[in-house]
């Protein structure tokens, strides 16, 4: 009897245990589905509700910030601020990313990082207030046109390379169509066999006329392009000799000849610049240095006499 009380407890016990088992197995596997369910779900989300988070973080985040700087940067520019941005951007030879838009955005960035900087510069220099509004009112101001500095100096660094070069491109140039080259072949050899930004220019011009605009446009786009005096006569005479059958070779000769002496005229100018050029540095730092060299001893001399 006892034998049968202690199996039947055992049963139940058992039992008990199974039905718990059960039971928590049973809340996990709900606890697991729901979990899968809910990535299911979001997985199976529409893509419209998705779309903003997939967009890459310029898109969402600098394009806007762009714009909203943007309109503040037009509203301290003014009406023809466009115009004289993108004749620059073309002097500057259009630094890959820059743009009008980008330009006037940076105007802001560079004001507002300006205005800091100066801030902040302003308490290690300890200056009075006055002078502590003045120094940030002019690093604001340089922060505002520091873009356009920038590219002031980029086109002006460009301009002065293409004036080097052309000399050198317009002789490659006369000799590859006096050898026989048609003027547009002639071309494509200077800009594969030179390089810098006259390379450049001269592949744009290429692939102009490849897109069908005409010769005399294409040549008048690149002296558009630039502010040197010299390419804009080149320019000008190949154009001319297009429109009333003129040779190109012959042209191209007279050309050659013309920018080889005024390069030689630029170099006697810059030859003859030297001694005046010279003149602040040898009065102002060699001299005062070779006086004290050379009357240093006479002076303590003099000094220990009448001492």
């Amino acid at each position: 009897m006892i034998l049968l009380l202690v199996l039947g407890g055992l049963m139940v016990a058992v039992a008990i245990m199974l039905v718990a088992m059960a039971t928590r197995t049973t809340k996990e596997a709900t606890g697991v589905s729901r979990s899968i369910a809910a990535l299911e779900a979001m997985n199976d989300m529409p893509k419209e509700l998705t779309a903003e988070f997939d967009r890459p973080f310029a898109e969402r985040v600098l394009e806007p910030l762009q714009g909203r700087l943007l309109k503040i940067g037009r509203r301290f520019s003014g009406a023809d601020s466009s115009e004289r941005i993108y004749r620059k951007l073309e002097l500057a030879g259009n630094p890959p990313g820059w743009n009008v838009d980008r330009v006037v955005a940076l105007k802001v960035v560079g004001a507002v990082a300006g205005l800091a900087g100066s801030f902040l510069f302003s308490f290690m220099l300890d200056l009075s207030v006055f002078n502590r509004i003045m120094f940030v009112a002019a690093g604001t101001v340089v922060g505002f046109f520091g873009p356009n500095l920038y590219l002031y100096q980029k086109g002006y660094d460009r301009q002065a390379q293409l004036q080097r070069d052309l000399p050198d491109a317009i002789d490659l140039l006369t000799i590859s169509v006096e050898s026989g080259l048609a003027f547009d072949a002639a071309v494509q050899q200077v800009s594969r066999n030179t390089e810098g930004p006259l390379s450049e220019e001269f592949s744009r011009v290429l692939r102009e006329m490849q897109i069908g605009q005409g010769r005399a446009a294409a040549l008048r786009g690149l002296a558009e392009r630039t502010n040197l005096d010299d390419l804009r006569s080149f320019v000008g005479a190949l154009v001319q000799a297009d429109a009333f059958g003129i040779p190109i070779a012959e042209v191209l000769r007279v050309q050659s000849h013309e920018m080889r002496t005024k390069r030689r005229q630029r170099a006697e100018e810059k030859a003859q610049q030297v001694p005046v050029k010279m003149t602040i540095p040898l009065i102002f730092c060699i001299l005062p240095t070779l006086f004290v060299a050379v009357l240093g001893p006479a002076a303590i001399t003099i000094m220990d006499n009448l001492g």
